[in-house]
C-alpha cells in the first residue's frame, strides 16, 4: 500500500515538474495532457483507498517513508497515516483539482501562460496532499508552506497587473502572521513532547491536561490551551478568519480555476482539516474551543454581510467561502469536528461548481466581471445556469441539497453546544442563513433573469461556453445534489470517522443530535420545519423582490444607508487599518531603523568610523618616520632600554 500512496502523491509532482521545467520542449497538448494525467491517476486511486479505508473498513495505515534527519533522538520523518479523515480529504482534492485541470483548458485556453499555469495547478494538488497524508507535524509543515508559496505564484499569475501583485504579496504577508504562531504551536509540542509525531503527541496529551506554562513571568497558562490557540492563528491564516481574511477576496486575482482551487479544496479547508485532526488535542482546552467558536461565528456572520454589495461576480462567490468557512470553524468550537469536515467536503463540490460556473459566464461575457452589466443570459447558456442554480440551492442549504445536510447539522449541533460562546455563534449561524440566500440569489437573479444590460456586441456573440468547460459544471453539480444525502449517516451519526477525529463524552453534541436521525429523508421533512428552511426562503423571495420586482429600492437604500453604507464598501476598515497602520507603521519603522541603524550606526559609526580612526591614527603614526638615522638609533636605545627593564625588575 505504501507505493500505492506515494503514487498519489508523486503523479501531480510529475506532471507538475514535466510541465513546469520542460515547458518550452514540449506542446501545449503535451503540457495539460500529462498534468490531467497524473491527478486522473491520484483521483483514481485516491478513490480507491477512499473505499478501502472509509466504506470497506480496511486497515488504517500510519508508516515512515523516509527518515530525513534525528536530531538528538527526535526524528523529523516523511510519513503517511491513511484513515477515513485522510481518505475523504484525498478523495475530494483529487477530483476537484481533475475537474479544474479539465475546465482550465478551456478557460485559459489564449492565455500564454498556460503551460506554466498547468505546472502550478499541478504542484498545488501534490501540495495539499502531502499536508492531509501527513502523520507528523513536520511534514504537516511542509505542505503548509508548500501552498501557501503556490498560492503566492497562481494569485499573482498575471504577474504584469499591479493589482495581481498586489493580492499575491497580501496573501503572502498575511499568511505569514498566521504561520508564525502556527510554527510556535509546532515548536511548543516538539519542547514539550519530545516528538512531532501524531500517534505520540495524541497519546501523551491527556497526562499534560493539566500542565501550567509561564508566557508571561508571573502568570499561568495552560499547555494545552497555548498550544491549541497557536495552531488555530494558523489556521486563522489559511481558512481566511477574522482578522486574518483580507487576503481571501483579493485572491480573485488570480485566474478563475485557480479560485475554485483555492477557495473549494485546497488551502482555505488546509487549517478545518488541521484542527479536526488535532482534536484529541482541542478536546483538551475549552477556552481555545471558545476561541475557535467565537472567532468563526464573527467571521460567519459579518463577511456575509459584505457580500450583499459586491457587484463583481466572483468576490460575490469569495465572500460566501469566507462566510462558509466560518461555519466550519463553528462546528469546530462546538466539538462537531465530523459536522465541520463534512461541510467541507460538500462545500468543496457546490463552491467549485459556483466558481466554475462564474468563470462559464465571464467568458461568454467576454471577460466582463461585474453582475451589474448582466441580466437574461438564462436562454443563451443554459447549462451554465442550470449547474450555478445548483451551486445555489446547496449553498443555501435548500432541502435536498448536499449544502443543507451539512450546514443544518452545524446550526442544530451549535445550538445544543455548551462551549462559551455557543449562544452568540447560534445567533450568527443562524441569521447567516438569510444572509447567505440573499446574497446568492441577488447574484443569481442579476446575472440570469431581468432586462439584458449588456452592450450590443456582448450580446450577439454570447452563447454556451465548449465542453470542456461545461463538462465538470455537470461532473461537480452530481455531487453538490446527492452527496449530502449519502454521506450524512455514516459521517454524521455514525462511526465513518472511528479513531481519525476524538471527541469528549460530555462535548459529544453529535452524539446527541443522532439519537434522534432517522435517516436522510427526516432529516430533510425535519429541516422544512425549522427556522433555517424559512430564512432561506425569505433570503431568496427578498432578493427576488428586490433585484428583479423592485429593483428601483435597492438603489435607494444604499443613497439612504450613508455612513452604514461606507462601512460594507470599506469592508468594516480592515483593509484600511492593515494599510495605514500596520503597514505604514512598518515602513516608519523600516525608516527609522534604516537611518538610525543603518546609515548612522553601521555606516557612520562602523564602517566610516572605523576607516576615520585608521585615517586618524596613521597620520600620528606616520610622524614616527622622519627619515633621519639618529632618530631610529635613539628609538632603538629607548626601546632595548625597557627591554633590559622589564627582564631585571
Amino acid at each position: 500500500m505504501q507505493n500505492l500512496y506515494l503514487t498519489i502523491v508523486l503523479a501531480p509532482l510529475f506532471g507538475a515538474i514535466v510541465a513546469g521545467l520542460f515547458g518550452r520542449f514540449i506542446s501545449r497538448s503535451v503540457a495539460h495532457g500529462v498534468t490531467i494525467a497524473g491527478v486522473a491517476l491520484s483521483t483514481v486511486l485516491s478513490l480507491y483507498v477512499f473505499k478501502h479505508i472509509a466504506i470497506d473498513g480496511g486497515e488504517i495505515f500510519n508508516g515512515t517513508v523516509y527518515t530525513w534527519m534525528v536530531s538528538d533522538g527526535i526524528r523529523f520523518e516523511v510519513g503517511f497515516l491513511i484513515d477515513p479523515l485522510s481518505a475523504m480529504m484525498m478523495a475530494v482534492v483529487t477530483f476537484v483539482s481533475l475537474m479544474v485541470h479539465i475546465y482550465t483548458i478551456g478557460y485559459m485556453h489564449d492565455d500564454p501562460g498556460y503551460k506554466r499555469f498547468f505546472s502550478y495547478i499541478s504542484l498545488f494538488t501534490f501540495s495539499m496532499l502531502m499536508l492531509v497524508m501527513s502523520n507528523n507535524f513536520m511534514q504537516l509543515f511542509f505542505g503548509w508552506e508548500a501552498v501557501g508559496l503556490v498560492s503566492y505564484l497562481l494569485i499573482g499569475f498575471w504577474f504584469k497587473r499591479p493589482s495581481a501583485i498586489f493580492a499575491n504579496l497580501k496573501a503572502f504577508l498575511v499568511n505569514r502572521v498566521g504561520d508564525f504562531g502556527f510554527l510556535l504551536g509546532i515548536a511548543a509540542v516538539l519542547m514539550y513532547f519530545n516528538s512531532l509525531d501524531y500517534a505520540d503527541v495524541f497519546k501523551a496529551a491527556p497526562l499534560m491536561a493539566d500542565m501550567t506554562i509561564q508566557v508571561i513571568p508571573g502568570v499561568e497558562w495552560s499547555l494545552m490551551t497555548v498550544i491549541c490557540i497557536l495552531l488555530f492563528i494558523g489556521a486563522m491564516g489559511k481558512s481566511a478568519q477574522v482578522p486574518l481574511h483580507v487576503w481571501l477576496p483579493d485572491s480573485m486575482e488570480g485566474p478563475t480555476p485557480i479560485s475554485a482551487l483555492i477557495h473549494a479544496a485546497t488551502m482555505v479547508t488546509a487549517g478545518i482539516f488541521m484542527v479536526a485532526r488535532m482534536s484529541p488535542l482541542y478536546e483538551l482546552s475549552t477556552t481555545a474551543l471558545g476561541v475557535v467558536l467565537v472567532i468563526g461565528a464573527i467571521t460567519a456572520l459579518f463577511m456575509g454581510i459584505l457580500g450583499i454589495i459586491q457587484n463583481d461576480i466572483k468576490r460575490v462567490v469569495a465572500y460566501s467561502t469566507l462566510s462558509q468557512l466560518g461555519y466550519m470553524t463553528v462546528a469546530l468550537g462546538a466539538s462537531a469536528y465530523a459536522a465541520g469536515v463534512f461541510h467541507l467536503m460538500t462545500h468543496a463540490f457546490f463552491k467549485a461548481l459556483l466558481f466554475l460556473a462564474a468563470g462559464s459566464v465571464i467568458i461568454g461575457m467576454h471577460h466582463e466581471q461585474d453582475i451589474r452589466k448582466m441580466g437574461g443570459i438564462k436562454k443563451y447558456m443554459p447549462i451554465t445556469y442550470w449547474t450555478m442554480l445548483i451551486g445555489s440551492l446547496a449553498l443555501i442549504g435548500f432541502p435536498g441539497f448536499a449544502g443543507f445536510f451539512s450546514k443544518d447539522a452545524i446550526i442544530e449541533a451549535v445550538h445544543l453546544s455548551n462551549t462559551p460562546g455557543a449562544g452568540f455563534a447560534y445567533f450568527s449561524v443562524l441569521i447567516g442563513v438569510f444572509i447567505t440566500a440573499f446574497y446568492s440569489f441577488r447574484m443569481f437573479f442579476l446575472v440570469f433573469h431581468g432586462e439584458e444590460r449588456m452592450d450590443e456586441h456582448t450580446r450577439e456573440h454570447l452563447h454556451e461556453t465548449p465542453w470542456v468547460v461545461t463538462g465538470p459544471l455537470i461532473a461537480l453539480a452530481i455531487p453538490s445534489i446527492f452527496i449530502g444525502a449519502l454521506f450524512i449517516g455514516s459521517m454524521l451519526f455514525g462511526d465513518f470517522f472511528g479513531d481519525a477525529i476524538y471527541v469528549s463524552h460530555e462535548r459529544d453534541v453529535l452524539g446527541h443530535l443522532g439519537e434522534h436521525f432517522h435517516g436522510w429523508f427526516s432529516f430533510v421533512l425535519h429541516g422544512l420545519t425549522g427556522p433555517a428552511f424559512y430564512l432561506a426562503m425569505a433570503g431568496v423571495g427578498a432578493a427576488w423582490f428586490l433585484y428583479l420586482k423592485r429593483p428601483e429600492i435597492p438603489e435607494m437604500i444604499k443613497e439612504r444607508a450613508g455612513v452604514l453604507y461606507t462601512i460594507l464598501d470599506r469592508k468594516y476598515g480592515f483593509d484600511d487599518f492593515n494599510e495605514k497602520v500596520i503597514a505604514a507603521g512598518s515602513r516608519a519603522l523600516g525608516r527609522l531603523l534604516w537611518q538610525v541603524g543603518d546609515v548612522k550606526a553601521i555606516d557612520g559609526f562602523v564602517v566610516n568610523g572605523a576607516a576615520k580612526s585608521v585615517e586618524w591614527f596613521s597620520g600620528v603614526v606616520r610622524h614616527v618616520q622622519t627619515g633621519f638615522l639618529y632618530h631610529y638609533a635613539f628609538a632603538m636605545f629607548v626601546g632595548l632600554f625597557v627591554l633590559i627593564a622589564l627582564f631585571v625588575f
